[in-house]
């Protein structure tokens, strides 16, 4: 069960990175990337693709009436992740301009102690939505939690999970 719920957080940061499209540059062929250029993800574009993502996730769950009512929870779960990475990222991203800026290139120590937050805060919201996601996930049938594991897979990019091989367990 601890895999599902890494599963399902790992869908709400999905959603709420999005996905990176590559920025046409002067003379580049339309849709045909420009080398190291990245287009930025819109605060719309991130929204549309969560609500897609979540409405996704709902409609391949195909919940009953009183699955249903317990829904609301679990997407404002997924939403608040979504938004909390999405902060994360935007503060990252400030600092780490910031230090470019001054000139700094930060020790080692620091990066650790930056990862080491990052990962506490990304535990905290995970545990968040562990907690909205218990009560529906007790409520699912054998068939809704594969189609549950199933559809989170389909939303991990190519390579992200490449570090696993062979059978999931």
């Amino acid at each position: 069960m601890n895999k599902v719920f890494a599963a399902l957080t790992l869908s709400a940061a999905l959603a709420a990175s999005g996905a990176a499209f590559a920025q046409q540059a002067d003379g580049a062929k339309a849709g045909q990337p420009a080398p190291g250029k990245h287009q930025r993800i819109s605060a719309d574009d991130r929204a549309a693709l969560t609500d897609a993502r979540i409405a996704g996730l709902k409609a391949g769950l195909k919940l009953n009436a009183d699955q249903e009512k317990l829904w609301p929870g679990v997407e404002k779960a997924l939403r608040d992740a979504a938004q909390a990475r999405a902060e994360r990222m935007a503060k990252f991203k400030e600092e780490r301009k910031e230090a470019r800026e001054e000139g700094k290139k930060g020790d080692f120590v620091e990066r650790l102690r930056r990862g080491a937050d990052m990962a506490t805060e990304r535990a905290t919201e995970m545990r968040k939505l562990a907690d909205a996601v218990d009560p529906l996930y007790k409520t699912l049938d054998d068939g809704q939690k594969r189609r549950l594991g199933m559809l989170l897979r389909a939303s991990v990019p190519h390579g992200m999970d490449h570090h696993k091989h062979g059978k999931r367990h």
